[in-house]
This record gives C-alpha cells, sequence and structure tokens, in this order.
C-alpha cells in the first residue's frame, strides 16, 4: 500500500446516477406478487441480499419503473434520526420482476463513468460519506433526504484497477466474518439439537424435576464505575448484544449509572422483552473491570460442569415460552421478567451425569464460539479502520 490519489476524481452523485422514488402501496398489497426490497433490507445490508425475502402486488409498469439491476445504489431516504438516514445497499445481481420501496431512492449508473458496484457498497458506508449525508439532512418530524440534497453529495471515484482492489480488500475481511458467524451458527445448531434429542424428544419416565435456581447463583454485586472516572471496562450492554456480542470499551466516567460486575463463568439473561431472548455466555473476561446493564441478570452455575447444560437450557423453546408467559409490561417490546422467573424456569432430568455428560459434550464448541466471536470482533475493527483510510485514499492499493 501506499499514500495518494493519483488518478482520483471527485464527482457530484448526479454526474453519475439518475435517482428514481420506489413504490408505496397499501398494506393489502404485501405478502404476494413478486419480490420486493424492503427498508430493512436497504439498511441492514452493505449489499443487498441475493434472495429478497418480502413480496407485494406489482404491475408491469411498476416493475418496468421500480426494477433492479446490477450496479444499483439505494439510500433510505426517510427516518426517525439522522443518523439512521443515507443507509446504503448495492446491488450486486439483477433481480427480475422485483421493485423497491418507497422509503428509499434508487441510483442508478448512467455508465459513461466506470463505478465497481462492490466499491461502491463499501463508499457509501463509509464514515466520510455517512457523515457528509448526517450534516446536509433536514428535520422536520422526520429526517428526509430529498434529489437536491443528493445531487449535492459527492463521491470520490478511483481508477477501475483500485476500485476492485480495494472492494476485494473489504470483501474478503467481510468474507472471513462470515465464515465464522456461519460457523457459529452451527455449532449453536448442533448444541440445540442435541439438548432437544437427548432432553425432550428422548426425556425418559423417571425423572427429577429441578429449576433453574438449583443449577445456578445469582450474582448481583453493584458496581459504580463513576467513582472510578480514570478506569476503563467492558461494559455488557444490550446495544452490545445486538450489534455482534461485542462489549465496549468505555471509561468510569461516561457510564453514569451502576452496573452489575460480570464473573468468570456467568451467563447474563435479558429481563426486557424475553420474546427475543438475549443469553450471553461469558466463559472468560476481557478484564477484571467486566461489568453489565442491569437490564441482565448475571448467573453463575454452582457446578462448572453443568456451564453447558445451564446455557442451553436457558436458549431453549421451553425457557423462552415461561419468560415470555411470565412477561409484564405496556407493549411487546418493552415486556420485562422478574429475576425470580428467570429462576423458577423448570426442567427435567434423568439425573445430574447425563446434564453434565452434555455440558462436556458442548463445551468445545461454546469456546470456539466465543473464539470466533473475538476473531470477527478484530477482523471489524481491521475492517472499520481499513474502510475510512481506503475510501478518502489516505492509504491505497496500487503504486
Amino acid at each position: 500500500m501506499s499514500d495518494g490519489l493519483s488518478g482520483w476524481q471527485e464527482y457530484h452523485l448526479n454526474e453519475i446516477y439518475t435517482f428514481a422514488s420506489g413504490l408505496s402501496k397499501s398494506r393489502d398489497q404485501f405478502g404476494f406478487g413478486f419480490p420486493f426490497l424492503s427498508f430493512k433490507d436497504v439498511f441492514n445490508n452493505f449489499f443487498l441480499p441475493k434472495k429478497l425475502g418480502n413480496l407485494a402486488n406489482t404491475s408491469i409498469k411498476e416493475r418496468l419503473q421500480c426494477s433492479i439491476k446490477k450496479g444499483d445504489v439505494f439510500l433510505t431516504r426517510t427516518s426517525e434520526t439522522q443518523e439512521e438516514l443515507g443507509m446504503s445497499s448495492v446491488a450486486l445481481i439483477d433481480y427480475p420482476e422485483a421493485t423497491f420501496n418507497g422509503f428509499t431512492k434508487r441510483l442508478r449508473p448512467i455508465g459513461h463513468i466506470d463505478v465497481w458496484p462492490e466499491y461502491t457498497g463499501y463508499y457509501f458506508r463509509s464514515p466520510y460519506f455517512r457523515a457528509t449525508v448526517t450534516s446536509m439532512s433536514s428535520m422536520t418530524t422526520r429526517a428526509s433526504l430529498n434529489n437536491d440534497m443528493m445531487s449535492a453529495l459527492k463521491i470520490m471515484v478511483p481508477p477501475l484497477p483500485e476500485q476492485k482492489a480495494i472492494a476485494n480488500i473489504l470483501s474478503s475481511l467481510d468474507d472471513k466474518i462470515d465464515l465464522l458467524h456461519r460457523q457459529n451458527k452451527t455449532l449453536e445448531s448442533m448444541a440445540e439439537t442435541l439438548f432437544r434429542q437427548w432432553f425432550l424428544e428422548e426425556a425418559q419416565d423417571v425423572c427429577e424435576e429441578y429449576s433453574v435456581s438449583d443449577f445456578a447463583d445469582h450474582v448481583k454485586e453493584n458496581v459504580v464505575p463513576a467513582k472510578s472516572k480514570s478506569e476503563y471496562y467492558h461494559h455488557y450492554s444490550l446495544p452490545a448484544f445486538d450489534e455482534g456480542k461485542r462489549p465496549t470499551l468505555e471509561l468510569g466516567s461516561e457510564i453514569l449509572s451502576n452496573k452489575y460486575k460480570v464473573v468468570e463463568y456467568s451467563i447474563l439473561v435479558s429481563k426486557l422483552n424475553p420474546k427475543v431472548p438475549r443469553i450471553w455466555p461469558v466463559s472468560s473476561l476481557p478484564s477484571k473491570n467486566s461489568i453489565c446493564s442491569t437490564e441482565f441478570q448475571v448467573l453463575r452455575p454452582k457446578n462448572i460442569k453443568l456451564y453447558g447444560y445451564l446455557l442451553f437450557l436457558l436458549r431453549s423453546n421451553d425457557a423462552v415460552d415461561a419468560l415470555s408467559m411470565a412477561a409484564s409490561g405496556t407493549s411487546g417490546s418493552h415486556q420485562r421478567v422478574r429475576p425470580e422467573d428467570i429462576f423458577n424456569i423448570k426442567t427435567s432430568l434423568p439425573s445430574l451425569a447425563r446434564a453434565e455428560q452434555y455440558s462436556n459434550m458442548v463445551m468445545p464448541g461454546i469456546a470456539k464460539t466465543c473464539s470466533n466471536l473475538l476473531q470477527i470482533n478484530i477482523l471489524e475493527i481491521l475492517r472499520d479502520t481499513l474502510l475510512p483510510k481506503l475510501m478518502s485514499g489516505e492509504v491505497t492499493v496500487i503504486n
């Protein structure tokens, strides 16, 4: 790699793309018909999924006007917050007969300037472009992005070989991240299948009933990070769980509320919205200053040999259903369970030895999953560090 911007050109978006709005249809026109690109598909992906998961009843005219072809860029044009505005996703293939939603804008290459789709996928998600969108968006009741604003936005375009080289570097990191995610999903699926077979489908007639309280202690040690303002803490929060199970590193001065201490071989169980379970195994600690949100309850097995069994018991459908039934609150997304509801979850076992045998079998997979998450975090940090440098030309890949 070397420094320099040789051959790079800056263009306004309307010099490279035409702009088009998507379809706004009534709710009864969805769920059947032809493939449809949703707001979430754009918001959640650098590149469009190979198969669109939504359907809409569309006419031939609508499918022609709102088509999706390789190289098309989609930007979210309206959102509740400025930070969510202008999120992009790029089509890497043609989507026959598909259309896109009215809350996004389609940018279609005019064709006289070469732009590599994989390069644009990363460029439009770069901190540089995202900051530009945020700074110019208008706020009324919702943030919005119109054609005039998009015309004022700019894109840096290197020579085509360099576009491809930049995209290859970043996509190779994403491919490794995706492989590790798929490996984790496979390991967890195997452990869940084994749990279901051993303790549900092949359950013996003679079993003894237990509660989670028989297997786990409730760790409730309070920590006040604000009292140690200059110390760093690894913070296990709900957003950190949702964004990849990566605890954030924060100064004590930045953490204003009390937290719980996270201990080795603990399992964090969220009280919030149990229909979407957040069960976070922490078999080893990144530092002694490990804390979690009080939305989590910290459970630690009384017998470490039962760690794997306890983890997949808490992840089981029966446990999720039990907590969902016990939850109370004003809305589905803000329902909570009491700590005692977690510890009252019931299970039946032919013997504790059987649970220990299960744990012994799944613990290597749990360790591998945690190791993979660490690698994913490192690769994401590397990708997110390289992304703005490559897209700004601060670091280039061709002399």
